[in-house]
C-alpha cells in the first residue's frame, strides 16, 4: 500500500489530476486491477487517487505515467506540476483539522471557483452573512457546540467572504426564499443589520440577490438548499453541493449538474427581480426597526 498518499481536502487541481489519470488509464485500455498488478500500486490507493481522495506520491505518479505511455516531457511536467499544486489550501490550512471534511472540501472548491449560484431556503447565504448573524446561525444549528467551536466556524465563514472582495471577485448569484427574511435569527438588531447588509451587497456588480416571494406558492426550491460552482477552466466541470440534515453531498455527473441548473433557472424566473428583491429586503428591515 502506498502509505505516503495522504488524505486531504479535495481541491480543483486534485480533482482535475484525478480526471486526467482516469482518462489516461481508460485510453490505455487498462482496468484499475490490471494497473495495480503491473505496477504494485495498491488497488485501494489507486482508487483513492482516481477519486481525488489523495494526492499521489511523486514516484507513484511517475509509475502511472510510465504505465500509461505518457512519454512527452511537456505533458509529464504539466501533470507533475498539477500534482504539486493540488495541496494548496491557502488560509484554509489553519482550519483543516477543525472543520468537517465535507465543509472543508466545499470551501476549497469555492475558493477556486469563478462563480457560485446559490439557493437558500432557510438562511442568508454564508458569503453574505454578517458576523453576528453567522454566529447566531451556527450556535442555533449546533446547540451542543461550545463557544470555541462557534467562533472558529464564524471566523472561517468570514474568511470565505474575501473571495467577493478580491481584484477578480467571485461572481455570486444568490436566491433565497422570502422566509429567510422573516426568520428572527439573533434578534431584531442582528436581523436589521443583516438585511441592510444584504440589500447593500446587491448593489455590487458581481453580486445578484433575488427573493422568491411567498406569493409564488410552491416552487422547485422547497426540497432544500444547494449551490452550483462554476470554474474558470473548461477542464474543471461544474459541481453541485447539497447540505442537508442527512449529510453533505457533491454531485458532478453531467445529468445531476444539468438537473440543478434547470432548477436554479426556474427559481430565477419565479423570484422577484434584483431591484424588487432589494426593495422587499429593505421594507422587511424597516418593519423590524
Amino acid at each position: 500500500m502506498d502509505l505516503s498518499a495522504r488524505r486531504q481536502p479535495p481541491t480543483v487541481r486534485l480533482r482535475r489530476l484525478a480526471a486526467e489519470l482516469r482518462g489516461l488509464r481508460t485510453a490505455a485500455s487498462l482496468t484499475r486491477e490490471e494497473v495495480s498488478e503491473q505496477t504494485n500500486i495498491n488497488s485501494a490507493t489507486l482508487y483513492r487517487i482516481e477519486t481525488a481522495k489523495v494526492r499521489p506520491q511523486r514516484r507513484t505518479l511517475l509509475a502511472l505515467l510510465d504505465k500509461y505511455g505518457v512519454t512527452d516531457e511537456t505533458r509529464r511536467n504539466e501533470l507533475i506540476d498539477l500534482s504539486k499544486q493540488a495541496t494548496q489550501l491557502g488560509w484554509l490550512q489553519a482550519f483543516e483539522s477543525e472543520l468537517p471534511d465535507e465543509y472543508t472540501a466545499y470551501i476549497s472548491f469555492e475558493a477556486e471557483a469563478c462563480g457560485v449560484r446559490n439557493y437558500e431556503c432557510l438562511f442568508v447565504p454564508g458569503l453574505l452573512q454578517t458576523e453576528d448573524y453567522a454566529r447566531a446561525v451556527i450556535a442555533g444549528a449546533v446547540p451542543i457546540a461550545d463557544d470555541g467551536y462557534v467562533e472558529r466556524r464564524v471566523e472561517a465563514r468570514l474568511k470565505r467572504q474575501a473571495s467577493l472582495q478580491k481584484d477578480d471577485p467571485l461572481n455570486l448569484w444568490a436566491i433565497m426564499d422570502e422566509a429567510v427574511l422573516h426568520r428572527m435569527v439573533g434578534g431584531t438588531k442582528v436581523m436589521v443589520e443583516q438585511l441592510t447588509a444584504l440589500a447593500n451587497a446587491s448593489k455590487q456588480p458581481h453580486i445578484v440577490v433575488q427573493v422568491v416571494p411567498f406569493s409564488v406558492g410552491a416552487h422547485p426550491g422547497m426540497p432544500g438548499s444547494f449551490a452550483i460552482m462554476d470554474f474558470p477552466e473548461t477542464a474543471d466541470p461544474d459541481l453541485v453541493y447539497i447540505d442537508s440534515m442527512a449529510g453533505e453531498l457533491f454531485l458532478e455527473r453531467d445529468a445531476d449538474v444539468r438537473r440543478f441548473t434547470v432548477i436554479f433557472e426556474h427559481l430565477r424566473a419565479a423570484a422577484l427581480s434584483p431591484v424588487d428583491s432589494a426593495r422587499l429586503i429593505r421594507e422587511v428591515a424597516d418593519r423590524m426597526k
